[in-house]
């Protein structure tokens, strides 16, 4: 790519009358000067920074180890990127993007940032006058909405380049940092900034609601910012995501989503159902999945039943001729393998599992529907903790248990999960088709297939959204899991999401 691109601060052929103030009022006209004034004072720092930025950037080496690290764990390789005040294009060069573009207030960074990173491309610009005709899959504002005139005008200009699928991620400092930093800056440690706001996670939040975002979930790290081996570690990788403590960290990170308004149109799904020894189940599952949406497909999944489960969906299917029932057999074993294997061999838009025990009733399915179709969330799960149970369903010790696992994985994940084992889990096909693209970034771990699609959703930065539903007792059979085996399982999948999700 050639040279940077320089525009001007305030291009105004593309205003639209949100941006432009046609009052004659003078008042009006000294409010602009004033704004015009202040922007090019932060302009004109930044660029008085710029020959520097690198020394400063050497003398706080950990902090932006850590912060480029977090951004590779967030955003995959090979992506649209554009990051809003991209200095030195260090940060967006790590992140290998497909397409990436920088965009800097600074004229003196981006010529800097265009000569160190060739192949991406830099302007200058204001985010809050922004004019482009592209959109991106991930949008950056790394230590940059401090130092914003207008947040949540700057947030209503980068909704326009969004779609669906784009994920926004803004970083910031913790304001009980404020006073070490400034007394950094005062011994050299530090680049010198401006005075700026000192906005909190919460005041994002609600500044991102307001221009049509929704947020993912929230991350804290970096509680000890120097490079001190043995001790670095275990600050910043354990105890900095301890409860209490993780309220001490520099560094926040706020993960959004673009609202969606309306589906985009009626999709079809396909529903995979793991099945083994579960012959007196399959007839009342296919009478009870009612219609919905556009073309539903059915996937029978057999792990080499012995009591003629295959047999039965063959013999069952032939009473339903106007549906697309198949039944598949495991290659291998495990109700893992069983989801995978549905999933490849799925050709529905939306994806959904279902326990064969109906335990989870199939007249639930059209909820998990209308809330994936009308974007509400982007992983739906079922809960069985909210409503009371049939009988004893669920044994009081099972019940405390998938409780208090429902806390450490919603710690884990930052967003609110109560029920990490239902049965039903449903998700676009092509957010499966992304999140089997990092399968080995976790590796095989999981016998059930619930935790590489709630750690796999968590690492694409996915929305989970939880539907409660009446769990119902079998009718069929029994349980096919030992609930001290499955605590065992919960407690190695908790470990192992640590060290995979947050100590990264």
């Amino acid at each position: 790519m050639g040279p940077a691109r320089l525009y001007k601060l305030f291009p105004s052929p593309d205003w639209d009358e949100t941006d432009l103030d046609t009052s004659t009022d003078p008042f009006h006209q000294e409010g602009r000067f004033q704004t015009a004034a202040k922007k090019k004072a932060i302009r004109d720092h930044f660029d008085a920074c710029a020959p520097h930025r690198p020394s400063w950037e050497r003398k706080a080496r950990a902090y932006y180890e850590d912060q480029t690290r977090y951004f590779r764990f967030l955003v995959s390789e090979g992506l649209r990127v554009l990051e809003i005040g991209s200095g030195l294009g260090n940060l967006l060069a790590a992140l290998k993007p497909s397409r990436g573009l920088g965009i800097d207030l600074s004229p003196a960074m981006v010529n800097e940032a265009a000569r160190r990173h060739p192949t991406l491309e830099f302007r200058v610009g204001d985010v809050e006058t922004l004019q482009l005709d592209e959109c991106f899959d991930i949008i950056i504002l790394a230590d940059v909405v401090g130092h914003l005139f207008d947040v949540h005008k700057a947030f209503k200009r980068l909704r326009r380049l969004c779609t669906p699928q784009t994920r926004i991620v803004v970083s910031s400092h913790n304001h009980l940092w404020e006073p070490i930093l400034r007394l950094c800056e005062k011994l050299g440690l530090k680049m010198p900034q401006r005075e700026q706001c000192w906005l909190s996670p919460a005041d994002l939040t609600n500044l991102l609601y307001l221009a049509d975002f929704d947020v993912v979930k929230v991350e804290r790290r970096l509680l000890l910012p120097l490079c001190i081996p043995l001790l670095a570690p275990l600050f910043n990788r354990l105890l900095a995501h301890l409860p209490g403590l993780r309220g001490l960290c520099l560094s926040y990170y706020v993960i959004a989503r673009a609202r969606l308004r309306r589906p985009e149109r009626p999709y079809s799904t396909t529903i995979v159902i793991p099945c083994r020894n579960e012959q007196g189940n399959i007839d009342a599952i296919l009478r009870r999945i009612p219609p919905f949406g556009g073309r539903q497909e059915i996937l029978f999944v057999d792990g080499h039943s012995t009591d003629g489960t295959a047999e039965e969906i063959k013999r069952v299917a032939a009473f339903y001729p106007g549906r697309t029932i198949k039944l598949l057999i495991q290659d291998g074993q495990g109700k893992s393998d069983a989801v995978r294997k549905g999933f490849a061999h799925a050709m529905g838009d939306i994806l959904m599992t279902l326990d064969a025990d109906a335990t989870m009733p199939p007249e639930a399915l059209p909820k998990f529907y209308e809330a994936i179709a009308s974007g509400k969330g982007e992983l739906i799960i079922g809960c069985r903790l909210i409503y009371s149970q049939e009988g004893r369903t669920m044994p009081l010790l099972t019940l405390f248990g998938n409780t208090v696992c429902g806390m450490v994985f919603s710690w884990l994940l930052n967003q609110q999960i109560k029920d990490t084992l239902c049965g039903t889990k449903v998700l676009f096909r092509r957010d499966y088709e992304r999140l089997a693209t990092d399968r080995p970034y976790f590796g095989e771990f999981d016998p059930l297939g619930d935790f590489e699609l709630l750690f796999g959703a968590s690492k694409l930065n996915l929305q989970v959204v939880e539907i409660p539903v009446r769990y119902e007792a079998r009718t069929f059979g029994g349980a096919t899991i030992g609930r001290f085996v499955q605590g065992r399982m919960l407690f190695k999948m908790a470990v192992y999401g640590f060290f995979h999700l947050k100590a990264v």
